[in-house]
């Protein structure tokens, strides 16, 4: 217990944030594998506090932008890479409670399991603190991401671009299909192709997940379409 308590008590240093109640930072380190009480609840409120702090943050910084470009800067930074990410400078995974199975199949460096169990510290901070400590902390730890952006960042998508090129020219939507997942269940590689039938293109992309996969493959495909129609 005291070896666990000085864990936890250097987490939290990382963390930037002390806890009264560290019965809400144990609950949020617990996979749902470990049993119960487990931190999807948490998860969930730490899912708003952070898409409601990061779109306040946004909001201030880039106050020429429109809704649309907002959302997809925000939808940039709150999705799992950039969980994961952060996660990883906090060194989480050696905190979490997996089951077993999970522990076995390096479930403590999977980017999913990382990601879920950051938002659920941040549910912990905001009901053992307040809104204002979580946006405080949330912002601290996000600071290298922001400051890395700038208006000219603001970029759509690869699927939302090859999506918008086939409608401009009245074409069918391509299609997206798993060809493959590779790897160990902590680090899977997945593969996914994408193709535009009418217009005989077709590309495969790569992603350590399905949604990055199909960003890469959409990429790869507007390229072919934009040097075969220009």
């Amino acid at each position: 217990m005291v070896a666990q308590d000085a864990r936890l008590a250097g987490f939290q240093q990382a963390l930037g944030y002390a806890f009264s109640d560290v019965g809400l930072l144990n609950q949020a380190l617990i996979h749902r594998s470990h049993g119960e009480p487990h931190n999807e609840r948490l998860e969930f409120l730490g899912d708003g506090v952070l898409n409601a702090v990061i779109a306040a943050e946004l909001y201030q910084r880039f106050d020429a932008l429109k809704e649309g470009e907002l959302s997809r800067l925000r939808a940039s930074l709150v999705r799992q890479e950039g969980l994961h990410q952060v996660a990883n400078t906090l060194n989480l995974g050696e905190h979490l409670k997996l089951g077993e199975g999970e522990m076995k199949s390096g479930g403590h460096r999977r980017p999913s399991i990382l990601a879920d169990a950051l938002e659920a510290v941040f549910g912990a901070i905001f009901l053992d603190g307040g809104f204002a400590e979580a946006q405080r902390v949330i912002l601290a730890l996000y600071g290298p991401l922001l400051t890395s952006l700038s208006a000219g960042t603001v970029t759509k998508d690869p699927k939302t671009s090859l999506q918008e090129w086939l409608q401009a020219r009245r074409r069918k939507l391509p299609t997206y299909s798993l060809a493959a997942v590779a790897g160990e269940a902590h680090a899977q590689q997945f593969a996914v192709s994408c193709v535009v039938e009418a217009l005989g293109v077709s590309a495969q992309g790569q992603g350590l997940s399905r949604r990055a996969a199909e960003q890469q493959a959409a990429a790869e495909v507007l390229k072919q379409l934009e040097s075969r129609f220009p």
